[in-house]
């Protein structure tokens, strides 16, 4: 697996599923309900930061790098 294109998070388990019941109500597999979880959230808080979504990923992208060299 590419280390730069994919990361492993561990949940706890109930999280887990609920996450891939709510994939199974849109027929997502859970990398996907992730994904589709942590862009509403993106559009939420680019609003809520008066930023455009583009401009807001760019920088939430930014400072996660950041972070992981700590």
């Amino acid at each position: 697996m590419d280390i730069n294109k994919w990361k492993s998070v561990a949940v706890d388990i109930d999280n887990y599923y609920i996450v891939k019941a709510m994939g199974h109500h849109g027929r997502r597999k859970p990398g996907a309900m992730i994904a589709k979880l942590v862009d509403s959230e993106l559009v939420r808080l680019s609003t809520k930061n008066k930023k455009t979504v583009d401009s807001f990923r760019k920088e939430l992208i930014s400072q996660g790098k950041s972070l992981e060299k700590k």
